[in-house]
Formats: C-alpha cells, structure tokens, sequence
C-alpha cells in the first residue's frame, strides 16, 4: 500500500507541475507575441485561466497532505485527546463527505456544461469542469490514504520524503 500511495503522491505531483508549467508556458509565448511581435493568441487567456483551476482542485490533496489547507486547530486543542481525536474523525467525515458531493456534483456540472462551447477556444464547456471532479476525486483518495496520519497531525512538511525510496529524512 505504501508504494501504491508514493506512485500516486508522485503522479498527482507530477499533473500538477505539468498543469503549471503549461501555465507558464503559454503565458510567457503569449507576452512575446504581444510584446514582441505586436500579436497574441485571444485563447491564451482561458486557457491560462481554466488550467489553473485544473492546479488548484488537483493539488488540493497534496496541501492536504502537508498542512497547507487552513485548519483552525484551537478547540481540538484544548479538548482531551479520546475528545479531541473524535473531532479530528469527524472533520475526516465531513471532508469526505463534502468531496464527495462535489465529486458528484462536478460529473453533473460536466454533462450540464459539455454541449456548450467556450468563447475563446470553441472546445466544450465541460471539458475545463472536469477539473472538479478529478480534483475532488484525488483529494478523496488523499484523504482515504492519508486519514490515520492527519488525525494524528503527521503532516510531509514535517519531514521529506525520498521518492525513490520512500524513506522519511529529518
């Protein structure tokens, strides 16, 4: 399981870096034309924008995974640890719950949006809603993969972890 969970780590990683470099990418072609040869592309823009949002819902479970995500930790704090764990289980809870819904309701929101086209680039209007779903759908599985060690406030940032080998560095 820990290897299946370092290959999925490093793939979602890896979409994410990918999604951002083709950010960059265009982004920067884009300046060039406008700046340099007096022309740029009127796609860019949306693109630039609904690739982003791509990023953002797909590394959500990443942030997740590194105590990125606000978290107001106060009242679980000050409650005894047997109370303190079952609030922590519970938020577990209501974080799957609720991407679970938007799982759902991102698939809906991608059917509703597929028989539309964007203004800019013509291409389905459900294909740039696919990032909520997909980004939901990965934080799920973050979360299953991750719930024990959240509860327990072990979070990557605390310590590196090798992807070649797996092995946690102080």
């Amino acid at each position: 399981m820990e290897r299946f969970e370092r290959i999925f780590v490093a793939l979602n990683r890896a979409l994410v870096a990918l999604v951002l470099a083709l950010v960059f990418s265009i982004v920067f072609i884009n300046v060039l034309g406008r700046y340099g040869f007096g022309n740029s592309f009127a796609w860019v823009e949306e693109a630039a924008r609904h690739l982003m949002v791509l990023g953002a819902f797909c590394g959500a479970g990443l942030a997740l995974r590194e105590g990125r995500l606000v978290a107001i930790t106060m009242l679980a704090d000050l409650l005894p640890l047997t109370l303190s764990l079952t609030l922590k289980w519970l938020i577990v809870l209501i974080m799957a719950t609720f991407m679970g819904v938007m799982t759902w309701l991102g698939i809906e929101f991608v059917a509703f949006g597929w028989p539309k086209e964007t203004m800019s680039t013509g291409m389905p209007r459900g294909l740039p809603y696919v990032a909520i779903p997909l980004g939901c759908a990965l934080f799920l599985v973050h979360l299953a993969l991750f719930a024990r060690r959240f509860v327990a406030g072990e979070f990557v940032s605390d310590q590196a972890v090798s992807s070649e080998t797996g092995e946690r560095r102080a």
